[in-house]
């Protein structure tokens, strides 16, 4: 191998753990009793909402939280410390960054809020269908990449609970960042 294809083959190989490391450096393992779901955060779309989850995910805040609504062929909602729908973190609520050209669909990870847009703090809902409602009403801040089998095994509210409020919910065993996964 001459001098140019070494050098070429050696930029290609830095590329690549480049971009595996940038890819790395936004995925999330979200690790439930039945499996690991793996989200791929979306900061090109919501980058203040991602580096909140990034800091929060970090600090082990969302081991252990529980998923308090979860809607059968709608979504599934966790990251409240209350358990309630009514919690977040100590840190301040993000304002809104709606995406004008990401969707809504099985897998997107969205982020919950109150009736005010510039709410949103610790609490995100993964879409368990599609959604179109909510296009352009919430954050969008990733997707889930591997594991909706596991996020389909969630336990469901039943049928005309309160606001999918969920009894004896599934939890959340743990929230990892990849690059410290490893």
């Amino acid at each position: 191998m001459n001098r140019r294809h070494a050098l070429l083959a050696l930029a290609l190989t830095l590329g690549t753990a480049q971009t595996a490391w940038a890819a790395d450096a936004n995925t999330v393992y979200l690790q439930t009793k039945d499996g690991r779901i793996t989200i791929e955060l979306r900061p090109d779309l919501a980058p203040k909402h991602v580096k909140q989850i990034k800091t929060l995910v970090s600090q082990g805040f969302y081991n252990g939280l529980k998923f308090h609504r979860v809607i059968d062929g709608f979504m599934a909602q966790t990251g409240d410390p209350k358990g309630n729908g009514t919690g977040g973190s100590s840190l301040p609520n993000i304002p809104a960054e709606f995406s004008q050209s990401a969707q809504f669909r099985r897998g997107t990870v969205g982020m919950a809020r109150s009736q005010d847009p510039n709410s949103a703090n610790s609490q995100f809902f993964i879409c368990l269908a599609d959604a179109p409602n909510l296009n352009g009403q919430y954050t969008i801040v990733g997707n889930v990449t591997d594991g909706l089998d596991v996020l389909d095994k969630i336990k469901k509210a039943a049928p005309g609970a309160p606001g999918g409020t969920v009894q004896d919910p599934d939890k959340i065993v743990s929230m990892t960042l990849a690059e410290k996964a490893k």
